[in-house]
């Protein structure tokens, strides 16, 4: 992994946990689906119902994919960061039903053409995405019925909207690069959702074991099913040329 500044979004990620020792890094145990960062913390894949197909938008290391397609799940997961799929791809390299994909995530939801039982980002491109771009394509790539779920840090008071990220690599270089992530209320994320389309909407703030530290916003919701379509009857035209044998 290169040691230069990063001088866009997707090598700032490029540095995304990495590796500091000298034997090959171990993987993950992706022995349970998480939404929170913490050890046995919080709801699992369940949030998801059950998919048959699933879409992970910003994998990371690929743990909660990997989790899914060891339970059955089709799984695509797509990351911009060209080093973190390279990893994923190594860590879980043989797992029947996965497949990591670079591209970033508008732009995969905007080319790809099917459609998902379950989209779901764990920390990932929801939080790091400007939702007017996002939230649009997912709705338009969720089968019906199908669920879309993702999870973020809790915000701190007053930093809601697109709050630019602060850090290594980050503070001091703000004409070089900037990093956003978008970052809202359970009130203000159920309106967003509401207005693209989506309902059975919840939200909920799950607090961290330790009160010290911030917890964890975890939304789910689902697409609008297809409106119900009524037989169509004959027009008045199709009865008018009707001859029967009592017109006759």
């Amino acid at each position: 992994m290169s040691s230069a500044a990063p001088v866009t979004p997707a090598e700032y990620w490029d540095k995304y946990k990495p590796h500091r020792g000298a034997d090959p890094q171990p993987r993950p145990a992706a022995d349970r689906f998480d939404w929170t960062g913490i050890p046995d913390h919080g709801p699992g894949a369940e949030l998801l119902g059950k998919p048959q197909t699933a879409l992970d938008l910003g994998p990371a290391e690929g743990e909660n994919a990997a989790f899914l397609a060891r339970s059955g799940v089709t799984v695509t997961a797509v990351d911009f960061s060209p080093v973190q799929v390279t990893r994923a791809r190594a860590f879980w390299d043989g797992t029947t039903g996965l497949d990591f994909i670079h591209v970033e995530a508008c732009a995969f939801l905007d080319g790809d053409l099917r459609a998902w039982d379950a989209i779901y980002s764990t920390w990932g491109a929801v939080w790091f995405t400007d939702p007017e771009d996002l939230l649009p394509l997912i709705h338009k790539r969720l089968a019906p019925g199908g669920v879309f779920a993702f999870s973020h840090r809790e915000p701190v008071a007053g930093q809601y909207g697109a709050q630019a990220m602060g850090g290594k690599w980050l503070e001091g270089r703000e004409d070089e690069l900037t990093v956003y992530r978008w970052q809202y209320s359970t009130g203000h994320w159920g309106d967003l959702l509401k207005r693209h389309g989506f309902t059975d909407i919840r939200a909920e703030l799950l607090p961290h074991p330790d009160p010290a530290n911030l917890g964890t916003l975890i939304v789910s919701a689902s697409a609008c099913p297809p409106p119900w379509t009524l037989p169509v009857g004959p027009t008045a035209a199709d009865r008018a040329s009707r001859v029967t044998d009592h017109d006759r």
